[in-house]
């Protein structure tokens, strides 16, 4: 993400089009895997299935990556990162949502049970 004079703030989220998005990234090989083995580490250390969105950032200064966030849930809108990824490896938005509801799971617990009519 290249943001107008570097602030990613919510109007440039959201409704700027001088930000650019740039997927996939132009980043050498070695940082790719770092940042994707960052991302994986944090998805699996907080016990995330199915799929999340990792927010991360490269200092200028020394080129170190730091994790923000998980999203567990990241949104899905036409200013959302995750359609523009999977538009990048050639999964147009039908089949990205297809994809994310059948690998959804309905999880039951021993102290909880399923009532279909309440759906």
């Amino acid at each position: 993400v290249v943001a107008p004079e570097g602030n990613y703030d919510y109007k440039n989220k959201y409704f700027s089009d001088e930000t650019r998005y740039i997927c996939p990234a132009d980043i050498d090989a070695d940082l790719e895997q770092r940042t994707r083995a960052l991302s994986l580490a944090a998805f699996h250390a907080v016990g995330c299935r199915g799929w999340a969105r990792a927010d991360l950032m490269q200092c200028k200064r020394d080129g170190v990556v730091y994790l923000l966030e998980i999203n567990t849930s990241p949104g899905m809108t036409g200013h959302s990162l995750v359609p523009m990824a999977a538009k990048a490896v050639g999964i147009d938005y039908a089949n990205l949502v297809l994809r994310i509801l059948a690998g959804a799971q309905l999880e039951l617990r021993a102290n909880q049970y399923w009532k279909p009519d309440l759906l």
